[in-house]
């Protein structure tokens, strides 16, 4: 996949275009991509998912924009996952949050991509106080020579796929429903960071993340995860919270992500590690001594491991957690 900022060129067979924020790429988002994708190969064109840099309320209503379910990167990953020809990112700036409709499908879909098909969601708004609709695009495409294809969301467990019911199932810790929803396990990047210790402590170090505050998290609790480092692969108990045994207090404590890798035993520190959300175990709770903290740890543990099972180290280095944190 291909990766063009803002400098868009018409690739040689013109091309198949789906526009979307694709925030967290879930299966409504591919659906469309691949419907795009398969469109390209009928008419020998190059296919492109657009999108933007930012989620458009960060431009739009900062006070409003939601959490997302992807980093920019993260994003970019996602969508070469796809089997998308080309990713062409817009910057959603206040200057292209004042153009027109018209502006946008002559400047960028027919001069800049040479569109001859356009996949978008069925009730899509585009343009400068989002008046332009589905029927515009297509009116526009008649004239332009390319064609419009507006695309009901999948349905999937009974209800559409959206990022909003994402972001829902994410708030409400339903990490399986997400799973759904996404096609793969939730996850978050983060770095490693020194932390107070207290897992090495009492026999469980963790892996303290730094995460972007942009980003959606579960709810406070403990949660049966995989960390990866690298190309390795391993079942991990994730803790959200504040630590409330050792003084922590909701709403006044940082919120901490604290992951501890089963079976690993080196150090960490400033490496990145990728957690993946797989189910919810319990609330995050205040124990009345270590001894029923360490208890209830060894269960999450044993229920982390009936969760995922064992995985398997990937081809790469062995790379594995950092016993001081």
């Amino acid at each position: 996949m291909r990766t063009m900022v803002e400098h868009l060129e018409p690739p040689d067979g013109g091309s198949v275009v789906t526009i979307g924020t694709f925030d967290g790429v879930h299966l409504g988002h591919r659906g469309l991509i691949m419907r795009s994708i398969e469109r390209a190969r009928e008419l020998s064109a190059t296919s492109v998912a657009l999108t933007w840099d930012r989620h458009p309320a960060a431009t739009l209503r900062p006070d409003k924009t939601p959490p997302l379910l992807s980093s920019s990167e993260r994003k970019i990953e996602l969508l070469s996952e796809t089997g998308i020809d080309v990713a062409a990112i817009l910057a959603f700036d206040q200057s292209f949050s004042q153009r027109s409709p018209e502006e946008f499908i002559e400047d960028t879909l027919v001069r800049d991509l040479g569109a001859r098909a356009v996949y978008v969601g069925h009730d899509w708004r585009f343009g400068h106080k989002a008046a332009g609709s589905v029927a515009l695009l297509a009116e526009h495409g008649e004239k332009a020579g390319f064609t419009v294809h507006g695309v009901e969301l999948q349905q999937v467990a009974g209800a559409p796929v959206s990022s909003s019911r994402v972001r829902a199932a994410i708030g409400d810790g339903d990490m399986e429903l997400a799973r759904v929803l996404l096609g793969r396990p939730y996850d978050v990047d983060g770095m490693v960071v020194r932390g107070a210790a207290r897992g090495k402590e009492l026999g469980f170090p963790t892996a303290n993340l730094e995460v972007e505050a942009s980003l959606a998290r579960p709810p406070l609790g403990v949660y049966a995860g995989v960390a990866r480092v690298g190309d390795a692969r391993r079942a991990a108990a994730i803790s959200v919270g504040v630590n409330p045994t050792f003084g922590g207090e909701v709403g006044k404590s940082p919120v901490t992500i604290e992951a501890f890798l089963l079976d690993f035993s080196t150090e960490i520190y400033g490496e990145t590690v990728r957690l993946e959300f797989w189910k919810r175990l319990r609330d995050e709770l205040r124990f009345e001594s270590v001894e029923s903290l360490i208890e209830q740890m060894r269960q999450d543990v044993e229920d982390t491991r009936a969760t995922v099972g064992t995985i398997q180290l990937g081809q790469g280095r062995a790379a594995s957690i950092n016993p001081n944190a």
